[in-house]
């Protein structure tokens, strides 16, 4: 399948919802129908991404304005190295976590959501399709549990992320789909996979 526009896809959702899993699933379901399709991640690999997963082991490490600043200087390198040239080069782009994220969990602590989404649109690529994996915070917890990680104690409390999710839920428009994550990863697939490949299908 070829495009005449790239495409960015964003996956979004708490901890513990499922988004990556689904991220790779679409990744591999458009590589296998030889879609030009690539996969980023944020925070990403770049020294404010990094500074950020290092923060987040320990509770109280930053303050919601240091939080911001370094999501938003990550996510400027990540749009001007990532995101801006496959988007150039037509290629989907499979995005885990964006401005989205941001918005929510930083809206949480007490920064103002309206401005934290004017600041990103500014530099930051619109995406053309928005999936939220919608999950109970307490049963997102018990999975990262459950798959052996170790939870980020700056991000990962039940409480905090249950004001995460509430911000998520405002999110609307023509390119979002809410999607329940208590679904097994199958059905979720499912209705994701749809999606794309319908609006794929009418850009080819």
């Amino acid at each position: 399948m070829e495009l005449k526009k790239g495409v960015l896809i964003v996956l979004e959702g708490i901890d513990g919802s499922g988004k990556t899993t689904q991220a790779r699933k679409l990744l591999e379901s458009l590589k296998a129908e030889s879609v030009d399709a690539v996969y980023f991640r944020e925070p990403s690999g770049s020294r404010w991404g990094l500074a950020i997963k290092k923060k987040a082991k320990r509770p109280n490490s930053l303050t919601p304005e240091e939080e911001l600043d370094l999501f938003q200087k990550d996510r400027r390198e990540n749009v001007a190295k990532n995101l801006k040239p496959a988007l150039q080069n037509n290629k989907v782009v499979i995005l885990d976590r964006y401005y989205f994220s941001t918005i929510a969990y930083q809206g949480a602590r007490g920064l103002d959501p309206r401005m934290i989404q004017k600041n990103n649109e500014e530099f930051a690529v619109r995406p053309d399709l928005v999936f939220i994996l919608d999950i109970d915070p307490e049963k997102g917890l018990k999975r990262i549990e459950k798959n052996g990680r170790k939870k980020d104690r700056l991000f990962e409390q039940k409480e905090y992320l249950a004001e995460v999710r509430k911000i998520f839920k405002r999110f609307k428009g023509n390119n979002i789909s809410h999607v329940d994550a208590q679904r097994s990863p199958e059905e979720i697939f499912r209705k994701i996979k749809k999606i794309v490949f319908d609006y794929l299908a009418a850009l080819s």
